[in-house]
């Protein structure tokens, strides 16, 4: 008798520690927002969360045949999901010395030009690829350049992956070098191709992406609040608020507008799915305007501590009840891996006096990021019928994380020493649909 292939399902299992949430752990008044098993499994069917938690519960239903993958004393979480970064200046991470505009100039706008070359790209692209899943990294929402081969390249490239990835060419008419602009008609055009071709295409999603208001002349941003209406679940992606010369410079290109989210909101492009990165000066207008309007904000801390460009204002952000996820903004910010960048995270907030707990760190970093890109239907925790991506986190990476962590009592202190002492050595594996696509050697 022949078995029906149409109907049989690829089941896997994979047995460890096991921490997701389910709310935010601080806001939560009814429950602790979140689900840890300290002997737990994970049950996936073609690519899909079926069910999860303790061992001895689960493990006797399982369907006959499923192989179980033992993690050990390892911790298995939903992968991290970084809201900001540039693919194309993967090669400058670490350049010396400047503010943000002196450093978009001297650094940052020469490798964009680079990306001329599509060897070059490819080549670039691979690494990319490859270093966010070294560091447990399974979504992100990221800039290309102007060039748009090198969002085509980037899809290309996630899409063999099977990745759920956000991107887009970015578009800018003015200041910035001669190479390196579009005009709102071609920007708008191959902004719109690309769209047409990769916009939800299995894993894939579009970010109209606008580098930021010093960059585009008011036709560009009127051409960006065209492409959101092209098609349904659209992202923008821009900057907002991250350095206070910038700031001056939006308002004299701008002499008009409120404030600078005003310059935005003008033409139509703050709404649910914008995502702004930085936001570390904002006024309580900007934040009123972000709150009714659903927006969301990328904290990228190491970034903002690199450049010199300020202290985020957490507690403001979560008062006024607005979206926020973590972004490591390679190549401002100096690190791929979104361990290193919760830690810096609770040094930011430590200067401004306010705290961030390990539990509501990995939630930005996994649920949060989720709902601050309207994605927590899809991934960001473990609750049945989600995407299994995820991440197995090893606290024994190095040998001052596992004296350490001899000196704890809990899943908190031990989340804590992760962010604090963690890299991309303690990233075990990390999984795609279920699938294993890195494993540390």
């Amino acid at each position: 008798m022949k078995t029906n292939q149409k109907n049989s399902k690829t089941s896997s299992a994979f047995k460890g520690s096991i921490l997701h949430f389910l709310s935010d752990p601080e806001a939560e008044t009814e429950g602790k927002g979140y689900e840890y098993f300290e002997d737990g499994l994970l049950f996936i069917e073609d690519g899909i969360v079926k069910s999860v938690g303790p061992f001895v519960e689960l493990e006797k239903n399982l369907p006959k045949g499923t192989k179980i993958t033992d993690y050990g004393d390892k911790l298995i979480m939903p992968g991290f999901i970084d809201t900001h970064l540039h693919y194309p200046q993967t090669d400058i991470i670490g350049s010396f010395g400047k503010k943000l505009l002196e450093w978009l100039e001297k650094y940052t706008f020469p490798v964009e030009g680079k990306f001329k070359d599509t060897d070059y790209a490819n080549e670039v692209a691979d690494f990319f690829l490859e270093e966010l899943l070294r560091n447990g990294t399974t979504t992100a929402h990221v800039m290309c350049t102007v060039h748009k081969h090198s969002a085509e390249i980037l899809f290309q490239k996630s899409l063999k992956k099977n990745l759920r990835m956000i991107l887009g060419k970015v578009m800018m008419d003015r200041n910035a070098p001669e190479f390196l602009l579009d005009t709102p008609e071609s920007g708008y055009n191959d902004s719109l191709e690309l769209i047409e071709q990769w916009h939800e295409k299995q894993r894939l999603l579009y970010s109209v992406t606008p580098r930021f208001a010093i960059t585009s002349t008011e036709e560009q941003l009127k051409k960006s609040a065209e492409l959101l209406t092209t098609r349904k679940n659209l992202y923008l992606h821009t900057h907002l608020a991250e350095n206070k010369d910038e700031i001056e410079f939006v308002a004299e290109l701008f002499p008009w507008s409120k404030n600078y989210l005003d310059v935005y909101d003008k033409y139509g492009l703050v709404n649910d799915k914008s995502m702004f990165a930085h936001c570390v000066y904002l006024s309580k207008n900007e934040y009123r305007k972000m709150e009714e309007t659903g927006a969301s904000i990328s904290f990228c801390p190491t970034s903002n501590l690199f450049l010199g460009s300020g202290l985020f204002d957490m507690d403001q952000s979560w008062q006024s009840n607005i979206k926020v996820g973590i972004g490591t903004d390679i190549g401002g910010g100096t690190s791929f891996s979104i361990l290193k960048t919760l830690g810096e995270a609770y040094k930011v907030l430590q200067q401004k006096s306010q705290t961030l707990s390990p539990l509501r760190a990995f939630y930005l970093a996994t649920l949060g990021g989720a709902k601050s890109l309207s994605l927590n239907d899809k991934i960001g925790n473990f609750e049945s019928g989600k995407e299994a991506d995820f991440v197995v986190l090893n606290f024994n990476a190095t040998p001052l994380i596992e004296r350490r962590l001899k000196n704890t009592a809990d899943i908190n202190e031990r989340l804590f020493i992760l962010m604090i002492l963690g890299d991309d050595r303690s990233i075990e594996a990390t999984h795609i649909m279920g699938e294993k696509v890195y494993a540390k050697a």
